[in-house]
C-alpha cells in the first residue's frame, strides 16, 4: 500500500507556535519545524533570524488527507496567526515571520488562492489577507532543540506568554478537530 500522507509547509511566525497547535490536530501524523523559502542552504537558527538567508520559519505538516483536508488544514492556520501583518507575528518582526504557505504542487497553490479569496471575501479580517502562495522549493530541519519545543518547554516564558495563548484558542475553536 502506498504511503497516504500528504505535506504542507507554512509558515505564519514564530515555528514553536504552529508546530504545537498542528501536533494536536486530527489527521496530523508529524509536525517539523524548519526553514523555507531562503537562498541558503541548510541555514542556521541564528542566519535565518538575522533575517539576511531569505527563509521564513515553517513547520512542515505531514497530514492524513482521508481525516483532514488540506483546505481544512489551512483554515486552521488561518485561524492560528495574523495573516494581515507583512512580516510580522505579534512582537516577532522580520521577514523570517511572514505569513507565507508554499504549495507541493498546483492543486495546493489553487487550493490556498481560493482559501484566500474565500476568506477575503467573508470579511474575516479587517485588514487585507498578505499570505504569500509560493511553490515549495526546499525545506530545511530546524536543529534539535526546536522540535517539540512547546511541549518540551511549557513554563518557558515566551511559551507561556505566547504559544499557549495560540494553543489554548485553536482548543477552544477546534474542540471537534483535536486528537483524542
Amino acid at each position: 500500500m502506498q504511503n497516504a500522507l500528504e505535506t504542507a509547509t507554512l509558515g505564519g511566525g514564530c515555528f514553536w507556535c504552529l508546530e504545537a497547535v498542528f501536533l494536536e490536530l486530527r489527521g496530523v501524523s508529524r509536525v517539523t519545524s524548519g526553514y523555507a523559502g531562503g537562498h541558503v542552504i541548510d541555514p542556521s537558527y541564528e542566519q535565518v533570524c538575522s533575517g539576511r538567508s531569505g527563509h521564513a520559519e515553517v513547520v512542515q505538516v505531514d497530514f492524513d488527507p482521508r481525516e483532514l483536508s488540506y483546505r481544512d488544514l489551512l483554515k486552521v492556520f488561518f485561524a492560528i496567526h495574523d495573516p494581515t501583518t507583512p512580516n510580522r507575528q505579534g512582537a516577532d518582526v522580520g521577514t523570517q515571520y511572514r505569513s507565507v504557505i508554499f504549495a507541493h504542487d498546483p492543486e495546493q497553490a489553487d487550493t490556498a488562492r481560493d482559501v484566500i479569496r474565500e476568506l477575503t471575501e467573508e470579511g474575516l479580517f479587517e485588514a487585507p489577507i498578505v499570505t504569500e502562495v509560493e511553490p515549495f522549493v526546499a525545506f530545511y530541519p530546524a536543529e534539535a532543540h526546536h522540535q517539540e519545543y512547546y511541549a518540551r518547554n511549557p513554563n518557558q516564558p515566551y511559551c507561556m506568554a505566547v504559544v499557549a495563548p495560540k494553543v489554548g484558542k485553536f482548543r477552544k475553536h477546534f474542540v471537534d478537530r483535536l486528537k483524542r
